[in-house]
């Protein structure tokens, strides 16, 4: 199955694109999803920002964000702007 939605998403069916997204989260396969980011499939991106958030990972939200999915940019700027740590006595 995923022969004939790779090649429907080579032809420019979104759908097929998130299909992949889809199973590439669901195996943890985070190079297939950074790939399909890069081809423009920004469900991707979703997925991505995702799990950058869930592990706070602000690298790679800022590439996220440079790739294209600006929402990870918000993502971004939400922890950038979170509660700063309590001073220490």
């Amino acid at each position: 199955m995923s022969l004939t939605l790779r090649e429907l998403a080579d032809e420019g069916n979104e759908t097929a694109l998130d299909r992949l997204a889809d199973l590439a989260d669901t195996s943890g396969d985070v190079v297939e999803l950074s790939e399909l980011l890069d081809e423009g499939c920004m469900h991707a991106g979703f997925l991505l920002a995702q799990r950058a958030v869930a592990t706070g990972d602000l690298r790679e939200l800022q590439r996220i964000s440079d790739a294209g999915y600006d929402e990870a940019g918000n993502e971004l700027e939400r922890l950038l702007k979170g509660p700063a740590d309590e001073p220490r006595n």
